[in-house]
């Protein structure tokens, strides 16, 4: 289980970051459990990028979205399944067009009653916000890419295979270069590893390394994490180097013989000494686990 949260994960929409030409980001404010939410506009539609946690967050995101819109024609999409990115998708079911890759539509139907669960325990906050989520069908399903024509602007959608979920997909804006990550990329925060065996044990910490030397090799001018500032193609590169080290480090110690629990205690003492100002230390424990059940035997 993740660490209980104290606070609401509430999404708040006034202060608007734009990042290019009818391509804005309703940033997260570095709350936890609120994700970056994407808003990219072309001459005849518009595509939402991730919901907020529950219906609550989604209807501020949906009134943000159609305002801006301003009677172009609505598509939501969401990086990958987890709650606070696709739980508030209903309610955009008469408003919008939603779109997902099969991989993600598979997991959710798979996995989100039992996410939906586990976060409902979370805490008082994340438990109202929880409120009222019905899980969410996509309508339309792709496989691998999908190219959205907002009229005048092409949107790609890119599932990435597995990786920090089963279904995780990026979303890129060619014409302006910037890339939105989801999870796969966090700022100022450890690498997610949402390893919570034996229930999910989908994430892979080799997979998910390697997802990232493509995207940090392709070098985009702006990259949306799934949480934190928004930043540049050092932000790729960090979490690929992040994702090396605690590979390189885990397996040293797994070749040494060295049982689990002294690994994570000094790969984590490692890893907080490079980056002490990072946030999410318990993430570092749950990688550390996956990686060990990587090591070539």
């Amino acid at each position: 289980m993740p660490e209980q949260v104290t606070h609401d994960p509430v999404v708040r929409t006034e202060n608007v970051q734009e990042l290019a030409d009818d391509v804005v980001v309703i940033p997260n404010g570095n709350v936890q459990l609120v994700p970056n939410i994407g808003v990219i506009g072309g001459r005849d539609s518009v595509l939402v990028i991730d919901t907020g946690m529950g219906p609550g967050n989604a209807e501020k995101v949906l009134e943000f979205a159609a305002r801006y819109a301003r009677g172009r024609r609505l598509y939501l999409t969401t990086t990958h399944f987890h709650p606070e990115h696709a739980f508030g998708a209903q309610v955009f079911a008469d408003e919008a067009t939603f779109l997902v890759n099969r991989d993600q539509a598979e997991e959710l139907n798979a996995k989100g009653p039992g996410y939906l669960d586990m976060f409902r325990g979370l805490g008082a906050g994340v438990a109202r916000q929880l409120e009222g989520v019905e899980l969410p069908r996509p309508d339309l399903v792709y496989d691998q890419t999908y190219d959205l024509d907002l009229g005048g602007r092409t949107v790609r959608l890119r599932a990435t295979g597995r990786a920090h979920s089963r279904g995780d997909q990026v979303v890129e804006v060619p014409d302006a270069d910037v890339l939105f990550t989801g999870d796969l990329a966090e700022a100022g925060q450890f690498a997610i590893f949402p390893w919570f065996p034996p229930h999910d044990t989908d994430v892979s910490g080799l997979r998910w390394l390697a997802v990232m030397e493509r995207l940090a090799a392709e070098s985009p001018r702006v990259v949306v994490p799934g949480h934190g500032d928004v930043g540049g193609p050092r932000l790729l590169a960090d979490v690929r180097d992040y994702l090396r080290l605690l590979r390189d480090e885990t397996w040293i110690r797994r070749d040494s013989a060295a049982d689990e629990r002294t690994i994570v205690e000094e790969v984590s003492a490692l890893m907080i000494q490079r980056h002490p100002e990072w946030a999410g230390r318990e993430w570092i424990e749950k990688g550390v686990g996956c990686l060990c059940t990587e090591h070539p035997a």
